[in-house]
């Protein structure tokens, strides 16, 4: 296409009596341009250059695509930049840029093959931030092809607008959202100074004149990362309107014409989409690059924190070697595990107050101690000496042949169903508390009664209501509602002891008192 400034002077020397060849001369231009336009007067080139305005031949090629697209979409007004992205991830390398492609939309527009369906958006600027300073956090949700949906979690630093966002199948926990914190804080390579969220019910419980209640668990992790909260209101685009923007963006550029055939693959095309489009092209906001302006802002980042939640990470284990008296040293402390790690090598994983060994072979967890501040100090813990090197049905074997009653096979049954993971420990509990030849069958088996009916199935509790009931009498168990109970920490039914203090004897401080000749 020749520019209008060319074809006047192409019409002025035509005009002037040149001939086309020494215009072509004149003008160094091709001759087959100059007779392009020799006979084309004002009026066909005016309609000519509105034509080729929108015209870019490259995109030709993809023009039923792109109709197609916007048919699925039932002609919603998809920005340019996801119907880019999408030709490109379908076709490769393209052969011209998303001008050249809105160019040629707009030509399919103004020729009426595609008639729009306005849908307007609106978007709100908040204040600055320096760097660092403030991290905001969203969610969203949008339906999959499959009927079900994906929630989604998003999140912006405020200053480089530099993002991070997740999938998920399932409505959000504070398990969840402590997950996908910690992730994003490992994509941003840091911690902010303050973390920007609405009262969502995973975080906070309520708002009471600025006085926030969070959850315990989402209450616990920000006491232990050390970092500030700034709770607003829901929807509130004065506060967090960048994170408010991105989740749209997310629905609207991603999702717009994108299907997955399950989780694992939105997630892969979500993270190459945030590295391409979210934060490798130009902020609107900024007029910057936010994948080049994180470079900047991470050195204004809070280094990040072992977590008690990482805990399960195998990436974030060391591997350190059991020594031949069964020990571990960490920051100049001993810590005891079980005989069989011996010599042999573990995982271990240490928060600021807390460390936990795990299995290298099998990934479970071995043990977890407090962390010791006395150098040189041997740190032992009671699990340790647990029969690891019995097989759990050996166990449970010996434990049924304790008795022959059917309250006792039934207590079992459900015991070890109730506390699954925990058999070995539950066994050790039967084996210390009523192995012994001494045991009051009777008064057992009105405990296990007691027990059964009550839905308390315990170790713990079926010996606490066999002392019980052995101290008070038989008499008593007769009526088993007289057993005092109360509920512990986690919810499950305690039997409460009847403790007796004990006395001292106070007549040789009377003796010392009368020799000193004191007050009698």
């Amino acid at each position: 296409m020749v520019k209008k400034q060319m074809y006047h002077e192409i019409k002025k020397l035509q005009k002037l009596g040149y001939g086309k060849n020494k215009i072509t001369r004149e003008l160094g231009i091709d001759k087959r341009t100059v007779i392009k336009y020799w006979k084309m007067d004002e009026e066909e080139y005016r309609k000519y250059l509105e034509k080729s305005k929108y015209r870019d031949k490259e995109y030709d090629n993809f023009r039923t695509t792109i109709l197609d697209l916007y048919r699925a979409n039932e002609y919603i007004r998809i920005p340019v930049s996801a119907v880019h992205d999408y030709l490109e991830e379908t076709f490769g390398k393209l052969p011209a840029n998303e001008n050249s492609l809105r160019n040629y939309i707009r030509y399919l527009e103004n020729s009426g093959e595609i008639e729009f369906i306005e849908r307007k958006r609106y978007y709100t600027k908040v204040p600055e931030m320096p760097y660092g300073k403030q991290l905001q956090i969203d969610f969203g949700q949008i339906r999959n092809p499959r009927g079900g949906k994906y929630y989604i979690f998003g999140a912006v630093l405020s200053s480089s607008r530099f993002k991070y966002a997740s999938l998920q199948e399932k409505p959000f926990t504070a398990q969840d959202l402590i997950e996908h914190l910690l992730n994003c804080f490992d994509y941003i390579q840091g911690m902010p100074e303050e973390l920007v969220i609405d009262q969502d019910c995973t975080m906070v419980v309520e708002e009471n004149a600025g006085d926030i209640i969070y959850t315990k668990e989402f209450g616990d992790f920000i006491q232990e990362i050390g970092i500030k909260m700034r709770v607003c209101r829901k929807a509130d685009p004065e506060s967090k309107g960048k994170i408010e923007n991105f989740i749209k963006y997310i629905k609207y550029n991603f999702f717009a014409i994108r299907e997955f055939e399950n989780i694992e693959e939105a997630r892969e095309s979500l993270i190459r989409w945030l590295e391409r489009r979210a934060n490798g092209k130009i902020s609107q906001a900024t007029k910057k690059i936010p994948v080049i302006e994180i470079e900047e802002e991470r050195k204004h980042l809070k280094p990040l924190k072992h977590s008690i939640y990482r805990k399960n990470h195998a990436g974030d284990r060391e591997e350190r070697t059991v020594s031949d008296k069964s020990r571990r040293a960490v920051d100049a402390s001993l810590y005891d595990l079980p005989d069989k790690y011996r010599n042999q090598i573990v995982e271990i994983y240490k928060t600021e107050d807390k460390l936990f060994v795990f299995d290298r072979t099998s990934g479970e967890g071995i043990t977890e101690y407090q962390l010791s501040l006395i150098p040189g100090q041997i740190v032992k813990n009671r699990a340790n000496i647990r029969e690891m090197g019995v097989k759990v049905q050996k166990l449970k074997e010996e434990v049924t042949g304790y008795f022959s009653l059917e309250n006792w096979k039934m207590f079992l049954e459900i015991n070890f169903d109730t506390f699954s993971r925990y058999i070995r420990d539950q066994c050790i509990e039967a084996r210390k508390n009523f192995s012994e030849q001494s045991i009051d069958v009777d008064v057992l088996d009105m405990a296990l009664a007691y027990c059964i009916e009550n839905k308390t199935y315990s170790m713990a509790n079926l010996n606490d209501s066999y002392r019980h009931l052995l101290a008070e009498g038989k008499e008593l168990a007769k009526g088993h509602s007289t057993i005092p109970m109360v509920n512990d920490k986690s919810g499950a039914k305690r039997v409460i002891l009847d403790l007796e203090v004990s006395k001292p004897d106070l007549s040789p401080y009377k003796t010392l008192v009368n020799i000193s000749g004191g007050p009698q």
